[in-house]
């Protein structure tokens, strides 16, 4: 029997029966443990449940001697320490495949926002309640997406589903990743390759999706966004510390590019009060996966991956 501890409020009402073979901690409902509740609960946890947007570092890892398995509930790990994971042997999964569909479907969303100005509009109207707005016939006008083109900046899970859309759309869409696809794929996908460079000078709409990484971190810098067109607008539903946002408030405030959507930022779930006066600009504030169904599958899907790891399965979503 192995003890779990579940870090936060999940959204299952019962476990499917793993209480029964287990002992699982889980905190009251309607709240997380707190710091030093979860440091007083980790040294008896062989499997720690924790979530997005919570670090769990070496510091935590160090009170919890017996520890196995960290299931982290979200496609984003960047919040675990993976190197004192492995260094510790401690195996780490997350809940890649529940989040595609929400995700795109909010990528689109904010690409819809921009392209037909939503954000302005929605304020004009507010603005003048009981008053229909003046608005000349050339003004506020947004663009189609038929026919632009859409660049894909990291293809994985997600990127591929915001493709499907985009060419539901009648997108133009490219794409650039490391490890091109084979060109079969590509037919198959109905996507093009471009190199960085090209990808950026090119596309209309430029979507990101890659994850976070020492690597990665500021990838859309001000140097890349010079490169974009005039009219370019940057979508990013992946993690904020992919792009400069002061290199991308700069660009947004002198017009080099034409607008944003950020699901995502800098500073965790956060919009800089530069950012947040534009009405070029449309933001959620992290709400990638926020729907009912995707939450329960998030939950569903990290419950199966520590039945897997307690059963000796290697059916796990596992990033180390």
């Amino acid at each position: 029997m192995a003890t779990i501890l579940y870090c936060f409020d999940l959204p299952l009402d019962s476990l499917d029966g793993l209480e029964e073979t287990h002992w699982v901690i889980r905190p009251p409902r309607g709240r997380d443990f707190s710091d030093e509740e979860l440091r007083q609960l980790l040294p008896d946890a062989e499997v720690v449940c924790t979530v997005y947007g919570r670090p769990f570092g070496d510091e935590l890892m160090a009170l919890a001697p017996r520890l196995r398995l960290i299931a982290n509930y979200g496609v984003g790990y960047d919040n675990i320490d993976l190197d004192a994971a492995r260094a510790r042997g401690i195996v780490v999964t997350n809940t890649p495949r529940a989040v595609i569909a929400a995700t795109a479907e909010l990528t689109f969303a904010l690409l819809l926002a921009c392209s037909r100005r939503v954000v302005e509009l929605d304020g004009l109207i507010r603005r003048t309640p009981g008053v229909k707005p003046q608005i000349g016939r050339m003004d506020y006008l947004g663009f189609d997406l038929e026919g632009e083109t859409l660049g894909i900046l990291g293809y994985g899970n997600i990127g591929a589903a915001v493709a499907r859309r985009a060419r539901a759309f009648g997108m133009k869409v490219y794409y650039y990743k490391r490890h091109r696809l084979s060109a079969a794929e590509e037919e198959d996908e109905g996507i093009s390759y471009l190199s960085m460079d090209e990808l950026l000078a090119r596309c209309r709409v430029l979507s990101v999706h890659t994850p976070y990484s020492a690597e990665t971190h500021h990838l859309i810098d001000a140097r890349a966004l010079a490169k974009m067109r005039p009219d370019a607008v940057l979508i990013n539903t992946s993690r904020g510390a992919v792009v400069d946002e002061a290199a991308l408030l700069e660009a947004l405030t002198a017009g080099r590019i034409a607008g944003a959507g950020l699901d995502v930022f800098e500073q965790q779930d956060c919009a800089s009060a530069g950012l947040s006066v534009l009405p070029q600009v449309a933001m959620t504030p992290h709400t990638g996966t926020a729907t009912t169904s995707t939450r329960w599958a998030m939950a569903l899907e990290q419950l199966a991956a520590v039945r897997a790891f307690l059963s000796g399965s290697s059916d796990l979503s596992r990033v180390l």
